[in-house]
């Protein structure tokens, strides 16, 4: 006798005419895994490979006749991108997509605070849950390993350990809310140059040292559920199908269960795409944002060319299971999951995050005789001048340019903190409109603006100069690096003009990249203020007036001339390379670990950062100083905020190893701890340090070693300015 079954899961109706089915996959009660099986068991093989490629620029399907629905993507750097057209870069013109503005990712990294990224990626997370999607394009942890790379902005800076601490909780956060983080580009995108064909060459040490661990982070501690292929080259392989990065590294060394997404067009052959540990296929024949058109999805290399494939028994059935099995995790992880929490958009409380990230990222780089802060009422007349005053920074810049609800300029903040009658603005020079792909100079007058503004400067108590760079091409920007450290657009013309009518003045920099500063000596106040998002004015204000004090640290090195810095010590092959190979020619020198070794001096250190008030420390100790190479050492120390006013002070822990049986760098950061004090506030602070945490990475056994011996551990506040010394050794296994 036939039967008719009605479940009613989470709202949805199932019936199953005739012989009773397995549904399974709907129970949200049961295991993920035995979801994933049973799902997979019901599933043709049609539908198995219509998983594994995009059905529209910004999705892939599910299984309609099994209600499982489809996965869709955002670009999510620093904010939840517009609803874009089914097979165009174009926006869709909805007028319900408009988003918060997060501080860029350099910001982030600036805070040095774990909690501000958890923060971070939970309000981004919540965004991405109100607008439905199962996956956010982000957070990126690229190395900056050039100051000319256009898309350093997007990152977490130089240092490997920072960026691992910072993405943990981030991509935390994003999954707390039902949403996939989606870590990106994985790996070696360390340039903007020939990126989709460039052959990136390195060693095992710096590989698995420098580009390796942020990812590695994310994936062991974070659990990110999605990751995203580069589009350059290692060893030969394109790394959206490389086996030695998709399968040996990332799927059977780290036991990775999640899905492999390709960045877009980042595709070229069937044969590695199915073998070498893609599991979905975006936009192929596209360019990155270069190229638009149509392009039957059917043809993708994960779609007719792989079932093709499939049926003829040229590849393994196991390869599509597993990933559609990927998939359908993730999906079952995210769309699917019973516990997926409600999602919100562009709500006070994400206003409020966005403002206070900006804040703790926000660097004070110099401020002799205190000109900063200036307090409300302190001057009558202060000029703002420059372009980057009013200039949207939140569009531009390529796969991060964003449909936002509101944006507080750095003028408008200005005006709001200190009143519009005291506030004269002159755009001083001006960078052209913001076009992707090519530059386009501005019409107006560069000498007539630069009068105009040293005009003003004259007769103003102050001068908040607001330039640096912007979104447009060839500055912080996809698809193109820098062509200088130079400020652009005059910049530093201007800059010394003004000077020379006005000795009050502080250079307020907007930019994701470190740039040169020719005319620092005659300039009292510098501010490093990176793109701070929907809120950037306000968290601005903040700082220059004293109502919050700043205590951001550099995430990489300010050098005083590009050859200072290690991808451009050597020749054209070293960076950007002769448009087939680049060869990483510094090695494991990267930022600092290049500075310090070659004891070349920085403009900035990594991990600088001034503040309104000062901080001592005490000689540190350790709990013990023979230790195990399974162990931990404490180091402890006080920290006193001798000021006048509350702050935050990031103690970095560095380590140096002066005998090595390898080249090791002069010291490496392995460990930090922000510390908010009141004023005459003294705590006693500790810093665990794992003995693990000191290994190399052997290159002719493959494995991480602890050398014994003995260690120095140098406290700081920043890479060069280190507080106190304490020895220990490491005993022998």
């Amino acid at each position: 006798m036939k039967s008719i079954i009605l479940l009613i899961v989470l709202g949805t109706s199932i019936i199953v005419s005739g012989q009773q089915k397995s549904q399974i996959y709907f129970d949200v009660t049961k295991p993920i895994e035995e979801r994933v099986e049973n799902a997979l068991s019901l599933m043709t093989t049609e539908e198995k490979v219509a998983l594994c490629h995009a059905q529209s620029k910004f999705s892939s399907k599910g299984v309609p006749r099994l209600g499982i629905p489809d996965v869709w993507s955002s670009d999510g750097s620093h904010g939840v991108s517009d609803e874009k057209l089914w097979d165009e870069w174009s926006s869709a013109q909805w007028t319900n997509d408009s988003c918060t503005a997060f501080p860029a990712l350099t910001c982030l990294a600036a805070t040095f605070n774990p909690e501000m990224s958890l923060l971070f990626g939970k309000s981004i997370g919540e965004e991405a849950r109100y607008r439905e999607k199962t996956i956010l394009l982000g957070p990126g942890v690229n190395i900056y390993r050039s100051p000319l790379n256009g898309r350093n902005f997007e990152y977490m800076g130089e240092d490997p350990y920072l960026a691992s601490r910072m993405v943990v909780p981030y991509v935390q956060g994003v999954q707390s809310c039902g949403v996939a983080a989606c870590v990106k580009h994985f790996a070696l995108n360390n340039q903007e140059i020939s990126r989709g064909e460039i052959n990136v060459s390195l060693s095992d040490r710096a590989l698995h040292e420098i580009y390796l661990p942020a990812f590695k982070a994310a994936i062991q501690e974070g659990k990110a559920w999605s990751i995203m292929g580069a589009y350059n080259k290692f060893r030969g392989e394109h790394c959206c199908q490389s086996d030695l990065l998709l399968n040996k590294i990332l799927k059977q060394d780290w036991k990775f269960d999640g899905v492999v997404v390709s960045d877009w067009g980042g595709v070229h052959n069937t044969d590695e795409a199915v073998n070498n540990g893609l599991d979905i296929e975006m936009g192929t024949y596209t360019n990155g944002l270069t190229t638009q058109g149509h392009f039957p999805f059917s043809s993708y290399y994960l779609a007719n060319p792989f079932l093709k494939g499939i049926k003829e028994g040229k590849y393994d059935m196991a390869k599509l299971d597993d990933k559609a099995r990927r998939i359908l995790r993730l999906i079952f992880r995210t769309t699917m999951s019973a516990n997926r929490p409600f999602g919100r958009f562009v709500s006070p409380e994400h206003s409020k995050a966005a403002r206070k990230i900006a804040q703790e990222g926000i660097v004070l780089l110099k401020n002799e005789n205190n000109l900063l802060p200036i307090p409300v009422g302190k001057y009558k007349k202060i000029a703002v001048i420059g372009e980057n005053a009013t200039r949207s920074l939140v569009v531009g810049g390529g796969s991060t340019s964003l449909k936002v609800a509101y944006e507080i300029s750095p003028l408008q903040g200005l005006k709001d903190k200190y009143g519009k009658e005291h506030i004269v603005y002159s755009m001083g020079y001006a960078s052209g409109p913001s076009l992707y792909g090519r530059e386009e100079p501005s019409r107006l007058n560069a000498d007539s603006l630069l009068n105009a503004a040293v005009e003003i400067a004259k007769t103003a108590d102050v001068v908040f100069f607001v330039g640096g760079l912007n979104k447009n091409y060839f500055q912080d920007c996809e698809s193109g690096d820098r062509k200088s450290l130079s400020l652009p657009f005059g910049e530093d013309k201007l800059i010394e003009s003004i000077q020379k009518v006005n000795k009050n003045i502080v250079v307020i920099l907007t930019s994701g990249n470190a740039v040169s500063m020719p005319w620092l000596q005659k300039i009292p106040s510098v501010v490093q203020a990176w793109y701070l998002g929907s809120e950037a004015g306000y968290a601005l204000a903040d700082i220059i007036s004293g109502d919050v004090n700043p205590s951001g640290k550099l995430p990489f090195s300010i050098p005083k001339k590009l050859s200072d810095i290690g991808a451009h010590a050597f020749d054209k092959l070293c960076y950007p390379g002769d448009s087939v190979n680049v060869q990483y020619k510094e090695d494991i020198l990267v930022g600092y670990r290049w500075l310090d070794t070659k004891k070349i001096e920085p403009l900035f250190p990594f991990g600088y950062g001034l503040s309104y008030t000062t901080f001592a420390y005490s000689k540190p100790s350790v709990d013990m100083s023979d230790l195990k190479p399974d162990g931990t050492v404490k180091v402890s120390f006080l920290l006193t905020n001798n000021g006048k006013v509350d702050g935050a002070e990031t103690a970095q822990l560095y380590v140096s190893k002066s005998k090595s049986a390898v080249l090791r760098a002069a010291k490496e950061l392995k460990a930090f701890k922000k510390v908010f004090l009141k004023a005459g506030e003294c705590k006693t602070q500790t810093i665990e340090l794992p003995i693990s945490s000191l290994a190399f990475y052997n290159e002719r056994k493959q494995v991480w070693e602890v050398e014994s011996g003995s260690y120095l551990l140098l406290l700081g506040s920043s890479s060069r300015d280190i507080k106190g010394k304490v020895d220990v050794k490491v005993l022998s296994n």
